[in-house]
């Protein structure tokens, strides 16, 4: 099973489908994320599920519940493997975007997994107890983990750092999805605080790893989405 979501984190469309045309064969699916489908929109998104991609639109909606069913029944309808909603909305906001998302598949035929932010990447310990968070990281991720369950979704996107602990809650067929994936030391000017490589990540337990600048920045991309992908296998 190839565990690599490579994210499409480039400007425009042409930049996108040259892209996915370089490593689509290496990965199993593509991440949509808040920069390209501001500058680009649907249009990008259906056009490359009409090429056969398997996307993930990663836009991290947080709103009233009934805002974020109608914004996850949309991108349902373009067709999109996954969609992701943040599980600070709560257990209420949860369940109806799981609703729309089985709704939909009435059209399209099938529902995307629908999955739930816990803690950015971004965060470290000193920068949430800034934003008035009075317990741990690993605490508040396991939290939201089981409350996304509990709303029926498929899984959660959370930090290396977090795997164990939401597999012990969660069980072995709960998604979790990994951003944060870096193969060597992260850089000074790096937003991202809690990382791992991915195969370190995958063996802690992870579904799938999300990786965006060792893919991107390679001077093969396809090249460099392949031997993750062997390095991840172990082969």
């Amino acid at each position: 099973m190839n565990r690599v979501l490579a994210a499409l984190d480039v400007p425009t469309t042409r930049e996108a489908v040259s892209m996915a045309d370089r490593i689509r064969r290496h990965v199993a699916g593509l991440k949509i994320g808040s920069q390209l489908f501001t500058a680009e929109g649907p249009s990008l998104v259906r056009e490359l599920v009409d090429r056969g991609d398997q996307i993930f639109l990663d836009l991290k909606y947080h709103d009233i519940p009934n805002t974020v069913a109608e914004a996850v029944r949309s991108a349902a309808l373009l067709g999109v493997w996954m969609v992701n909603v943040h599980a600070s909305g709560g257990v209420k906001m949860m369940k109806a975007a799981w609703e729309a998302a089985d709704q939909a598949a009435d059209t399209r035929g099938s529902r995307p997994l629908v999955i739930a932010v816990t803690v950015l990447t971004s965060f470290d310990e000193e920068g949430f107890r800034a934003i008035g968070m009075n317990r741990s990281i690993a605490a508040q991720v396991e939290a939201l983990a089981v409350m996304a369950q509990d709303a029926g979704l498929d899984g959660v996107v959370a930090s290396p750092r977090e795997i164990a602990v939401i597999r012990a809650r969660c069980g072995a067929q709960f998604q979790i999805v990994t951003p944060g994936i870096r193969t060597g030391v992260v850089s000074p000017g790096d937003d991202q605080a809690r990382t791992m490589t991915a195969a370190d990540a995958v063996r802690a337990g992870a579904t799938y790893v999300v990786v965006g600048r060792p893919i991107l920045r390679a001077a093969d991309p396809g090249s460099a989405a392949a031997d993750l992908a062997c390095e991840i296998a172990g082969d």
